[in-house]
Order: structure tokens, then C-alpha cells, then sequence
């Protein structure tokens, strides 16, 4: 016995150029038929929740699927796969296709050299598929445009769930994001970590789909632009203040970054009021209203 929900999708030209649209959604549990050899158009997450099986490669070589899973089937790749007749398994998969799947791909949320990856928990992609099946309403108008927006954020929480991404990488990219803007190099900040530059670039990418350069000036230049808008500060203090000791260099670095010179952004964002602003991440449960003071401000 199996059992089988699905619902297929034909977005338009317009879903398309929104990066990604969801092409199909689907969730079945139990002793499901065999899948393949086949070849696909398209790409499909499977996210196998409880259960065990096996996932062929184009030669044939089998690899032992066990839950919590997720098959990777990229476009062009034959694929043949199937949970074990005995015990089965429950899976949600999402048919999914776009521009922006290359760009995700570069960026390592996307595997098609690994068409098994361990999760460490399947609860959230399961979550935001579940989303998806509940907008796969018949008469529901937003249908293209919801969809396609899960699929992002299914990719999100699928490179969250990795297994291999847990305790140790995270723990570098947090200390690398809290010490971003002091005037450390690469090397330095391998050193800290008592990695090599190699070690730490392997580290990052696997973490971030970047270099350590690029994850660290990402942090940098989102500080330079809070003290820009939010500030008075000099451009020179500011430069200071997230680890560029010569300002005419960082002008040069934010500028060809941004797209703009740092004193033109602050003319666009300055939102400088009195009181002074904070760094602390807002409570959505209970946010600053007109007639309150709120907490105190960051330097």
C-alpha cells in the first residue's frame, strides 16, 4: 500500500522571470513504486522524512538512502531511486525551475554532484512544503506567485537542515560575522581559528557559498551603511569603525559595491534622529510605537 497527493503547476512567462517557479508539489508515504530510470527537464527536492531506501546513479551504483534525506534529481541526469518495499518512507517533493536555480547552485544551496545529502532534521523544509500543498488550492489566485516564492525559502531551510553544516562551521562563520570589522586579513583571521587560508576558504564556502573575503565584506559594508544612515559620523570615522584605516580606499571599495559613493548613499538613507538609533533586532511580538520610549541607543 501506498499513498499518493500531487498537484502540477503551468506558470507563465511572467512566474518565470521571478527567478524561480514551482513547477509541482507532491507528499506520499508508505511502500511507493519505484522511480526510473528517468530524465528530467527540471528540478526536483525530495525530502525524505522517515523511512529508508536506495538512490542509483547513471551506472547503476546504488547508494543507501536514510531519513532524514533529501534527493537532489538535476535536470539532464538520469536518476532511479525507491524507499525500501518493506518499510517504505515518507517524502515531499517540490518540481521546481527558473533562471535563478544557476545562481543558487553557485552559491551551494543546490548539489547536483551530491544527489543524497543527510539532513540533520527534516522538520523545517517539511514545513514549508506543507505551505506549498496548502496554496495549491484549485481557486486560489496567488497560486504562481506563493509557490514560487516557497521554493526559495525551501532552498533556505534545506541548506539550514544539512547535517554536515551543524556545529563546527557555524561556529566560525559566527566569530568570523563578530569580528568582521576589525583590520584582520584572511590569513589573520584563520590564524584566530587556527586554520590554514585554505581550510578557512573551505570552511566558508561550504557555509556560505562565498569566500571568507567576500562573507566578510558583505558584514562590513552592511555596518558602513547603518552608521551612513543612521549617523552623523564622518565617512573617515566611519571607514574607521569597520576595519579600513584609509578612507579614500574604502570610498573606492563602496562605491564599486554599492554603486554608489558612500556620501551620496547617505543622502538617499540619512535617517538621523535624536535619541540615537539601536543595533538590537526588533521584537515583531511587541514593537516601538509612537508614545513609548523604546530601548537605549547604540553608539
Amino acid at each position: 500500500m501506498y499513498h499518493t497527493w500531487m498537484r502540477f503547476f503551468t506558470p507563465g512567462p511572467a512566474h518565470h522571470r521571478l527567478g524561480l517557479a514551482c513547477l509541482g508539489v507532491g507528499l506520499q508515504y508508505g511502500a511507493l513504486p519505484t522511480v526510473g530510470p528517468r530524465v528530467l527537464d527540471h528540478h526536483v527536492a525530495v525530502v525524505i522524512s522517515t523511512g529508508a531506501g536506495w538512490y542509483a546513479d547513471p551506472e547503476g551504483r546504488r547508494t543507501p538512502v536514510t531519513a532524514p534525506a533529501l534527493l537532489w534529481l538535476t535536470p539532464g541526469v538520469p536518476h532511479h531511486y525507491a524507499p525500501d518495499p518493506g518499510t517504505g518512507w515518507d517524502e515531499g517533493f517540490v518540481d521546481f525551475t527558473g533562471p535563478a536555480a544557476a545562481s543558487y547552485t553557485e552559491l551551494g544551496y543546490i548539489e547536483p554532484d551530491r544527489p543524497v545529502v543527510a539532513l540533520s532534521d527534516a522538520a523545517g523544509p517539511r514545513a514549508v512544503i506543507g505551505r506549498m500543498a496548502r496554496a495549491a488550492r484549485r481557486d486560489n489566485p496567488l497560486l504562481e506567485v506563493e509557490t514560487g516564492a516557497a521554493v526559495h525559502e525551501l532552498l533556505v531551510a534545506l541548506r539550514r537542515a544539512r547535517a554536515d553544516l551543524a556545529p563546527d562551521g557555524e561556529a566560525v562563520l559566527k566569530a568570523l560575522a563578530r569580528d568582521a570589522c576589525l583590520a584582520l586579513t584572511v590569513a589573520d583571521h584563520a590564524a584566530r581559528h587556527g586554520m590554514t587560508p585554505a581550510e578557512l576558504r573551505t570552511a566558508v564556502r561550504r557555509g556560505a557559498g562565498c569566500s571568507p573575503k567576500d562573507y566578510l565584506l558583505g558584514i562590513r559594508l552592511g555596518r558602513a551603511k547603518e552608521l551612513l544612515a543612521a549617523t552623523d559620523l564622518p565617512v573617515a570615522a566611519v571607514a574607521r569603525r569597520v576595519g579600513y584605516d584609509d578612507p579614500a580606499y574604502f570610498s573606492r571599495l563602496f562605491t564599486r559595491r554599492v554603486g554608489m559613493a558612500p556620501v551620496r548613499f547617505r543622502a538617499q538613507q540619512g535617517r538621523a534622529v535624536p535619541g540615537g538609533w539601536s543595533n538590537q533586532v526588533p521584537d515583531p511580538a511587541d514593537p516601538p510605537v509612537i508614545g513609548r520610549t523604546t530601548g537605549g541607543a547604540a553608539p
